[in-house]
């Protein structure tokens, strides 16, 4: 007996959860991370499997290792007995060497990490939204509740201070993902309950359930 193939939905979503975990090899996170620039769809699976596995670093502290970096300098640029001033040269280079390899190996390895932009949430959370950037992009994930009933839809508004609300679009049952910059402090997220299509005026028409400011705390 055989394991079945994957399927193409199944596929992507363990690339997405690989790359998260950060056991892609080179070459496959290169082009993964190149995907996140240019496909939206990727980009909200491997937000989702962060979402997901986020909590698996609560229990784990950092480790200092004040011995990694001369244990690395002793394997790469063995010396012998003695140090003379050339050797010390000989030395500093070698630190400089390796001190730059570690850093390319934490950037080349580093899985980037999108920055919370705002939470729209009820006072009691049973339905919340999560706002964050990424690259060029804004990404809006629900992380309770359910989206609105049918015939009616959940649409996100961008407010400026002392302006008229700008649609972001509408939020369904996967994440919302636009192009847009990260609102400066003092812009408000609304949420608001509208006919099923989004508002037909422009502005919300029906009551709004959900705000958060920027930089607020």
């Amino acid at each position: 007996m055989t394991d079945a193939p994957l399927t193409p939905h199944e596929a992507e979503d363990a690339l997405a959860a690989e790359y998260v975990l950060g056991v892609l090899d080179l070459a496959e996170r290169a082009e993964a991370g190149a995907r996140l620039k240019r496909d939206p769809a990727f980009a909200a699976r491997v937000a989702e499997w962060e979402g997901r596995l986020t909590g698996l670093n609560d229990g784990f502290q950092p480790a200092p290792a004040p011995n990694l970096l001369p244990q690395i300098e002793a394997r790469l640029f063995p010396r012998a007995p003695g140090r003379s001033r050339s050797g010390l040269l000989a030395w500093l280079s070698g630190a400089t060497v390796a001190a730059a390899l570690s850093l390319a190996v934490v950037s080349t390895f580093a899985p980037p990490r999108p920055e919370l932009v705002a939470t729209l949430a009820t006072a009691d959370n049973r339905l919340a939204y999560r706002i964050t950037h990424f690259g060029e992009t804004l990404q809006i994930t629900r992380m309770a509740g359910v989206a609105a009933v049918p015939g009616q839809v959940h649409e996100l508004w961008l407010i400026a201070p002392d302006s008229a609300p700008v649609s972001l679009g509408l939020l369904q049952d996967r994440p919302l993902i636009i192009t847009h910059p990260t609102p400066p402090a003092g812009f408000t997220f609304a949420v608001s309950i509208e006919p099923e299509g989004g508002s037909p005026t422009g502005q919300p028409t029906g009551p709004v359930i959900l705000t958060a400011t920027v930089g607020s705390a």
